[in-house]
């Protein structure tokens, strides 16, 4: 190769490829500009793929999808076309909010009742399961290939053995150590299993991004299990000596459970394209009946829903609230305008107080997190560090009637990427509850912050600017 020739492949190769990252960066800028992100997201973005082309672009055709129209589009939306005009049991303003999402109406005549730890969760479950007569429907993020998980697989493989019609549906990232010889047994038995997005079908996708963090458990359509809680250590177990983390769930039985369900049939068709209802056809369904006293709303989130029904009555209730606004969560990245109503509401009196773990199980999200805790805490909000280890719940109470259980933490990715699932309770006794238990973690939490100085805030401006992207 001449000495000209080499001479113009190394002036030619950089200024092509400068101006191939330069147009590439063009084509997502406008593809962001095209989204119904928030700003912060939108700018977080921009800087990544303007600044470091080569990184950026990667990183948001894996993870840059929120609502992808295209992909979410093969789901099957959860909800009807939404109407602002009906009026449920409530006739309050929470109900209504959600109703015009198209969010089903509370329904009353159910049993809830809390379920405050792994070893109780873990114990609630297989006895459930051991109880079913017809179905097993679960959903999870997180299948541990460890003794929960192993306990779990052989419980339902005998369950199947006995007639019982057993699905299994795992997100496909959250459950990646889960191997086709693990599950063998359970689908020999008759069992059907599926993954959620399974990753290696459609790179490049968005896929990455738009997960089942969904955890639900519904047995004969008349009893169900849900919350925050995967399928694993240390999430649960059956030994009331080993370390779990702190985490919450519920059990509910009455007219609620139809509308999880639903939900659980929606996620399983879109990821086997099976109707649950259609298999079903020749069993018979086992009532149930509404004797309880409590009042639910069972709230779905995520690219399966139109809008963002969870994060848009969350600000609602924050703003309504009058004494309390109590909060459980192992993530604290919200976006501005949620940072910004909590600490409002801190500044007219109302007792704001966040509980998170003093390290949690993901680095990037606690440097992401210091600068929101830091304005919630100098605006008066109580900023509990929990010491003893990770906390895993995610809880919220707001003043004496409404406790929120589910799977999405306070962060950005659950509010407006992920497949989400909340319980809203309307009962003072379950507020109750919820409250002592928060209480109890209290007592192992630290009040102060880290002390602040120049560079700390510094690095935490800086971080919170990528903190969209987490």
């Amino acid at each position: 190769m001449s000495e000209t020739l080499k001479s113009a492949i190394i002036w030619i190769v950089p200024e092509l490829l400068t101006s191939l990252g330069f147009i590439l960066a063009l084509i997502f800028v406008a593809h962001l500009l095209r989204q119904k992100r928030s700003p912060t997201s939108t700018i977080s973005w921009l800087l990544v793929v303007l600044l470091l082309p080569y990184v950026g672009v990667p990183l948001y055709l894996v993870f840059g999808g929120r609502k992808m129209k295209r992909l979410a589009g093969r789901k099957e939306r959860m909800y009807p076309k939404p109407t602002s005009r009906r009026i449920g049991i409530l006739e309050g303003q929470t109900e209504r909010l959600l109703s015009s999402y198209g969010v089903p109406m509370a329904t009353s005549g159910n049993r809830v009742r809390l379920v405050p730890d792994g070893v109780e969760a873990y114990r609630e479950l297989m006895r459930i399961i051991d109880e079913a007569r017809s179905t097993i429907h679960i959903t999870t993020y997180i299948l541990g290939r460890d003794e929960v998980g192993q306990a779990l697989v052989d419980r339902l493989r005998k369950r199947a053995e006995e007639g019982v019609a057993v699905r299994l549906l795992l997100d496909d990232v959250g459950s990646w150590r889960v191997g086709r010889r693990f599950l063998a047994p359970l689908v020999a038995a008759g069992a059907k299993v599926a993954f959620f997005m399974p990753m290696l079908h459609l790179p490049f996708r968005g896929r990455t991004n738009l997960r089942n963090h969904r955890k639900l458990v519904v047995v004969d359509g008349r009893i169900a299990i849900t919350g925050g809680m995967n399928l694993a250590l240390p999430y649960m177990s059956n030994d009331p000596d080993a370390v779990l983390w702190p985490d919450l769930s519920v059990v509910v039985e009455g007219p609620g459970v139809v509308d999880l369900e639903d939900l659980f049939e929606s996620d399983w068709k879109f990821a086997t394209g099976e109707d649950v209802q259609e298999a079903a056809s020749e069993q018979t369904p086992i009532g149930f009946e509404g004797t309880g006293s409590t009042v639910l709303q069972v709230v779905a989130s995520g690219p399966d829903v139109p809008g963002d029904p969870l994060y848009e009555s969350l600000l609602s209730l924050i703003f309504a609230a009058k004494r309390r606004i109590w909060i459980v969560t192992p993530y604290f990245v919200p976006d501005e305008m949620l940072s910004r109503a909590l600490s409002l509401a801190a500044r007219r009196g109302v007792d704001v107080c966040l509980i998170v773990p003093a390290r949690s199980n993901h680095l990037p999200a606690d440097l992401a997190r210091e600068s929101y805790l830091r304005d919630l805490y100098n605006a008066g909000g109580r900023v509990l560090l929990y010491q003893p280890n990770m906390i895993h719940a995610k809880a919220v109470l707001l003043d004496e009637q409404l406790a929120m259980v589910g799977s999405a933490n306070m962060d950005m990715r659950s509010l407006f990427l992920n497949y989400e699932l909340t319980l809203y309770v309307y009962s003072g006794d379950l507020a109750c509850s919820t409250a002592c238990w928060i209480e109890s973690l209290m007592a192992d939490c630290r009040p102060e912050l880290p002390v602040s100085n120049r560079w700390r805030e510094l690095g935490e401006n800086v971080v919170r600017l990528l903190a969209p992207l987490l």
